[in-house]
């Protein structure tokens, strides 16, 4: 078995949820709360599961220090611990309610709501504190009552409001958690993070920091997505012309393997898996390339080297997993050369150790100067052995159709290098097996933990190694090996090796049992009933799982796809330099649009930037409770105050009168806006937000300039002239900062 033509055109994000408990933890940028790589110094509180890794945990510090500057001893002791509570509560996994952020018809607070009792407490002891949280001129006519003061902190919900949040049973009990259905099974949610794609049959990702993922088509296709789910527009690599596959479903051969060398940053190598055509001949082949000089996003069509190419006597069983295991040698997966029970030879290509099908091949691809296109590590299991080739480093395989390393636990580093695979079985069993150097799997002789050459099986000198787990063709019929969860938005799913079935749909999983070594199996099912009911999340998926894949922070995908935010989890992208056009990612699946009312004058609101799945919906009634109560609202103010996302200005460096440049802010950070399609319409946008009635003129490239050094944070930028800032205008990049060229765009 190996990769149908079936058509998928998606990438699928596995997401724990909890179905007991109904409220829905959101942080303030509408992503999923994780737990943190490391706990948390300012607010320890939020360590085992929230919105803040170490980064943001040490801003809010710092900025907690500089409120409490502006105190006396005497008063930094009263109010410190009000101070710091307030400050902490971005770190709530809870965020979003308590700042109201997810209710699209309201700004979003400047503070966290407050339950009436602490408001009360807070108001008695340190109401002039107030003044440096926010920058609103009214909270200084709101100290001498106390009414007025609560009205604008409460939020009016007793279960959401701080500091009821943290004692609430049904709000913090098992966060994080994936519980178990009324099936017994575990349901998870998925979100898909990229589209238009044909047949998408593996996913890697280069391990440099800028977490992009590239992902391969069975025709030769492999395409590159940028940190913020962009799709660069031109192929990464196209070897459609090499590929040897046919448009009739069910063709196993195709463009079948990717993966980076572990040290990508210094050789700008990378290795591919693909059926190709040698004369009248059939083969598989294992290349390198290297990446364009010029162009991060694109490889070097001529660099190719042949490593590596095996005769391929039938179109089946073409194998074609690739990897690097934790040593750094390369480990190729073949299939046993396709038909039906291996009948090549006296007891087939799989248990004869002088042929490369059917096994694990573990090779070094740092070539000599002159020699091989490749070297054999010294310690490959049948080195020296007569007859056996050098490069088989286990045999006994039929067709392991994905296979994965495990990065291991986090904390202790327990399972790392360990390497997992799904073998597809023949007619009755599918299995799934941990490599072990000089390992015999037993195909022929066995399927599964049964016998299937019975003159083989009762050969006593089989030693085979039994697979971890099988399963029978009632729950399947053709194993997609998967991945050990490491990622960090689900904790008590790390150490449960996923994994799928091609035929049926089904998602397993499988938990080690401690010191044992023993498997227990437990079914992985969508969410039922409301468990998935929010904008962005998915609780199905098309019948045929074709393959998984790993993100560079560990969560995890499945094709058809889906994947984490790489900005959580402790982890910020590297900058890419951008060459040519970006196309969008605009998810297949949408929530009803929302549009939001503007926002009331007498009170100035925070302005957060566009989240990437539209809000979570109000319950409805028969649900917890919702928030109630007045939504009154109160500016922010602070000595350390940050301006919105959208800001702009106009900048004038030293160039000829009337000429400048736009800069915008994005992320924290300043960049410029590409001027290829910026009008009037945009230009109005602008004016308005610096004050102005009317924008007079637009001249490109001369108002605007080119940016020189600074990044270009939006490009291709389409007004309607009623937008309150160019982030809610349409552009082809969005407003995730990447590096473009210093060239014009």
């Amino acid at each position: 078995m190996g990769p149908r033509a079936t058509a998928l055109g998606a990438l699928l994000l596995l997401l724990g949820q909890d179905p007991w408990v109904l409220p829905h933890p959101q942080c303030l940028d509408y992503k999923p709360p994780f737990q943190p790589p490391q706990p948390l110094a300012f607010c320890p509180e939020y360590s085992a599961f929230g919105c803040c890794d170490g980064r943001r945990d040490a801003r809010l510090s710092a900025r907690f220090q500089v409120l409490g500057s502006f105190l006396d001893p005497a008063g930094l002791q009263s109010c410190g611990h009000f101070l710091r509570d307030l400050v902490c509560q971005e770190c709530s996994p809870y965020a979003a309610h308590l700042y109201d952020a997810e209710d699209v018809s309201s700004p979003v607070r400047a503070l966290p709501g407050l339950c009436p009792a602490y408001c009360t407490a807070f108001w008695l002891r340190c109401r002039s504190v107030l003044s440096l949280l926010t920058e609103d001129p009214a909270s200084l006519a709101l100290e001498g009552d106390r009414a007025r003061f609560c009205g604008a902190l409460e939020l009016g919900d007793p279960t959401y409001c701080y500091p009821a949040v943290l004692g609430s049973t049904a709000l913090s009990q098992g966060l994080g958690r994936v519980r178990e259905g009324a099936r017994g099974c575990l349901q998870l949610c998925l979100r898909e993070v990229a589209n238009g794609l044909r047949n998408p049959v593996a996913m890697a990702h280069a391990g440099d920091g800028s977490h992009r993922f590239f992902v391969a088509e069975q025709r030769g296709c492999v395409w590159v997505f940028l940190a913020n789910g962009s799709r660069a527009a031109r192929p990464f690599l196209d070897l459609r012309a090499a590929v040897l596959t046919s448009p009739w479903a069910g063709d196993e051969r195709g463009f079948l393997g990717l993966a980076f060398h572990p040290r990508f940053r210094a050789t700008r190598t990378f290795y591919v898996y693909y059926s190709a055509r040698a004369g009248p001949h059939e083969t598989i082949r294992v290349s390198q390339f290297h990446v364009s000089a010029h162009d991060p996003n694109t490889a070097d069509p001529r660099s190719e080297r042949i490593l590596l190419e095996v005769l391929q006597p039938a179109s089946n069983h073409n194998g074609g997993q690739l990897l690097f295991g934790a040593d750094e040698l390369l480990y190729i997966f073949t299939g046993d050369g396709g038909r039906a029970g291996d009948p090549f030879g006296a007891f087939g290509n799989a248990q004869n150790k002088s042929s490369l099908l059917g096994k694990v091949l573990r090779i070094d691809v740092e070539p000599g100067a002159d020699g091989p296109p490749y070297r054999i590590p010294p310690d490959n299991p049948f080195v020296g052995e007569p007859g056996a080739r050098p490069e088989v480093y286990a045999y006994g395989v039929r067709n392991m159709w994905r296979c994965s390393v495990d990065r291991g636990d986090p904390a202790s580093g327990a399972g790392r290098g360990r390497i997992f695979c799904g073998d597809v079985g023949q007619n009755k069993y599918e299995e799934v097996d941990v490599i072990v150097p000089g390992a015999n799997f037993g195909w022929r002789a066995k399927e599964g933990f049964a016998c299937y050459d019975q003159a083989l099986c009762a050969n006593a000198s089989l030693d085979d190694v039994p697979p971890i787990f099988a399963y029978s063709h009632e729950l399947g019929r053709s194993v997609t090996g998967g991945y050990v969860y490491r990622g960090c938005h689900s904790p008590n799913l790390r150490g449960l090796y996923i994994f799928g079935d091609f035929m049926s749909g089904r998602l397993m999983s499988l938990r080690e049992e401690a010191g044992s070594g023993h498997w227990h199996y437990k079914e992985v099912c969508m969410g039922q009933g409301q468990t998935c009911a929010f904008p962005g999340l998915l609780n199905h998926h098309v019948p045929h799982i074709i393959s998984f894949a790993e993100d560079e922070a560990g969560e995890y995908l499945l094709s058809p796809p889906l994947r984490a935010s790489p900005g959580q989890c402790g982890i910020s992208p590297v900058p890419v330099p951008i060459q040519g056009k970006l196309i969008h990612f605009r998810p297949t699946q949408r929530s009803p649009p929302t549009t939001s009312p503007a926002p009331n004058p007498q009170l100035p609101h925070r302005t957060l930037p566009p989240p990437a799945t539209p809000h979570p919906p109000r319950r409805a009634a028969g649900h917890h409770p919702r928030k109630r109560g007045p939504r009154r609202r109160l500016g922010a103010k602070g000595p350390a105050r940050q301006l919105p996302p959208g800001t702009v200005r106009l900048v004038h460096r030293g160039a000829a009168p009337g000429r400048g440049r736009l800069e915008i802010l994005v992320g924290a950070q300043w960049g410029t806006v590409c001027d290829d399609r910026f009008d009037g319409r945009a230009a109005a946008v602008v004016c308005r937000q610096l004050g102005y009635g009317q924008a007079v003129r637009v001249a490109r490239r001369a108002e605007f300039g080119q940016g020189a050094t600074l990044p270009i944070l939006l490009d291709d930028v389409q007004c309607q002239g009623s937008e309150r800032s160019l982030l809610e205008c349409r552009s082809d990049v969005g407003v995730v900062p990447m590096w473009w060229p210093q060239n014009p765009p």
